[in-house]
């Protein structure tokens, strides 16, 4: 396999692969870490609507589409990526698949339907994730029973309040797992 190259690991497309361009911050989630996501999701990724909010590779997203989910929205902000997106949905004809070009944050800030399962896989660089997880708690982006996914180094802290860590796991230098929102009690 090429070196900016990731294959699918499950679904209808099983064995095929992606190809992406060489960015500096692009780093394609390990095989044995959505393997692991996947038999997590293995029911709530049939017919759901999935955000693939950092892209990059789409690897998540595409993995989703292979196992049967009805819609992938992939965001990323690089035209490279999002070139790279476009001809590997036309390769493996995906049906269900929305790519845009945009800032995450500010994709946030214009959606206005909910989502099922969102993936985040923001580069480790630029330390956005809590950022990220506030937007979609406050602006109710996730389905009733919605999940997110998210790797992050293994080294940073993440900041939960407002979110329960439904599973979790680490493999080399990543830390992942899955949220669930849950209530905050009301300031007074």
């Amino acid at each position: 396999m090429a070196a900016n190259e990731v294959r699918i690991i499950g679904g209808n497309w099983r064995g095929r692969k992606l190809s992406f361009p060489s960015a500096p911050a692009l780093r394609p989630s390990l095989g044995r870490v959505r393997e692991t996501l996947f038999n997590w999701l293995r029911e709530e990724v049939v017919d759901s609507r999935c955000l693939d909010l950092y892209a990059g590779s789409g690897a998540l997203g595409f993995e989703a589409l292979s196992r049967g989910a009805a819609e992938v929205t992939f965001v990323d902000r690089d035209p490279k990526v999002i070139k790279a997106l476009q001809g590997n949905a036309a390769r493996l004809n995906a049906q269900g698949c929305i790519i845009v070009r945009s800032v995450a944050h500010k994709f946030l800030a214009r959606a206005a339907q909910p989502w099922d399962i969102v993936f985040l896989d923001p580069p480790f660089a630029e330390n956005c994730l809590a950022i990220t997880l506030d937007d979609l708690r406050q602006r109710t982006l996730l389905s009733h029973r919605g999940l997110v996914y998210f790797e992050m180094s293994r080294r940073a802290h993440l900041e939960m309040r407002g979110w329960a860590l439904v599973k979790e796991s680490a493999a080399g230098e990543t830390r992942f797992g899955l949220l669930a929102p849950v209530s905050l009690p009301a300031t007074v």
